[in-house]
């Protein structure tokens, strides 16, 4: 039978969907979540293999939990390398997706891997020695074992090739998508939850992980040097690795009552913390595609963000993009937003445009093209 007629059996690794509060991966938990909510509307027939610790409740996928305690990133390791192959066959799997960075090398069937990024690569210093390791050698391993690898933006593709040494007619980019969820909301809604949060009425938002890649020392000097017409820095995130430098900074500039620290957000939060700021910065050093800049533009707020990496590849034309090295071009970016009210609706109205163009049913649609192209391949090799 034609592989585009029939439902394609897929086996998709998900223990990394986020077992506690705090943790959303730099958007693989997100990535993977859609990938499962998306995939049987693709006419694929999805089983989910997850640890004890996984949280997934919706979608029409078959779901595999194993007691392995995957949650320690040793213990997974070990399950997708030893025990995966051997779940995958007694589930009759015709092609297996390695979600974040690694596949099982000694899976029968075949399978593909996505690269997000090679942070492990570009900054080492930011990862733990074992799992540097792991993701730096069977992350390689898995890129060219891989039928077929798929790219989150043209960057990821160009770095996967540069550091990892794959084929670039190998590599398919798939973009993300961004939730409906994430619109502009009634202003009603907006000032309530500004209240009740205690927001400042006029304020510039960043989102993420508070650590060094995310540029936030530079941000904060910007910040510092602008005219901030009363506007405040809010930084919402749990605090990464090196968060001391980021506190420290701020108190030596004695910004402490202009930088509000708000901590890690809950993800059903986000929109209308979105919706209340002026507008959206984010001049990280590097990302595989940038979430956040999606969400915030559908969203309707005016963004900024860097020149480099996968960013201006995310926000397209819609956003302002600045040097995130130099803090003289962060703090002249935030002064025309700050200043600029026609600039700041020109983008509002460009965001929510582009925003529009990547969805999660399109994710899956073109996932799910990648699967049957490896089937096929198979079927006439």
């Amino acid at each position: 039978m034609n592989n585009s007629a029939r439902p394609l059996q897929v086996g998709i690794s998900a223990h990394l969907l986020a077992g506690e509060s705090g943790y959303r991966s730099a958007g693989i938990h997100q990535y993977i979540h859609h990938l499962l909510s998306y995939l049987p509307k693709a006419n694929c027939n999805v089983t989910a293999f997850l640890g004890p610790h996984s949280q997934w409740t919706g979608g029409s996928c078959t779901v595999r939990r194993s007691n392995w305690p995957t949650v320690n990133p040793l213990v997974r390791a070990v399950w997708e390398q030893l025990i995966q192959p051997g779940a995958l066959k007694r589930t009759r799997v015709e092609i297996a997706h390695g979600p974040a960075f690694v596949g099982p090398l000694f899976a029968q069937c075949p399978f593909v891997v996505t690269v997000h990024d090679l942070s492990f690569l570009r900054f080492p210093h930011l990862f733990r020695p074992a799992n540097r390791f792991y993701l730096s050698v069977f992350g390689r391993a898995s890129v060219r074992r891989a039928k077929r690898i798929i790219a989150v933006s043209n960057h990821a593709a160009e770095e996967t090739s540069k550091l990892l040494g794959a084929c670039p007619e190998e590599i398919e980019v798939v973009h993300h998508g961004v939730d409906a969820r994430f619109r502009p909301l009634p202003p009603a809604t907006v000032e309530e939850y500004r209240s009740r949060r205690g927001l400042p009425e006029g304020f510039l938002l960043f989102v993420g992980t508070l650590e060094p890649r995310k540029n936030l020392v530079r941000l904060i000097e910007a910040f510092d040097r602008a005219d901030r017409k009363g506007f405040k820095l809010v930084l919402a995130g749990g605090q990464g690795w090196y968060y001391a430098e980021i506190a420290n900074r701020v108190a030596d500039l004695g910004l402490e009552k202009e930088v509000v620290m708000l901590g890690f957000v809950p993800e059903e939060e986000l929109p209308v913390l979105y919706n209340a700021a002026t507008a959206f910065v984010y001049p990280s050093l590097y990302e595989g595609f940038g979430m956040p800049l999606l969400e915030s533009m559908a969203c309707g707020t005016p963004t900024l963000t860097s020149d480099c990496s996968a960013m201006p590849e995310a926000c397209g034309d819609a956003g302002l993009v600045v040097d995130p090295y130099n803090v003289d071009s962060i703090a002249t970016g935030l002064q025309r937003l700050l200043d600029d009210e026609e600039l700041r609706h020109s983008l509002r109205q460009c965001g929510i445009a582009h925003a529009a163009d990547f969805t999660w049913d399109r994710m899956a649609r073109e996932t799910a093209a990648v699967y049957r192209q490896v089937l096929d391949r198979e079927q006439s090799g």
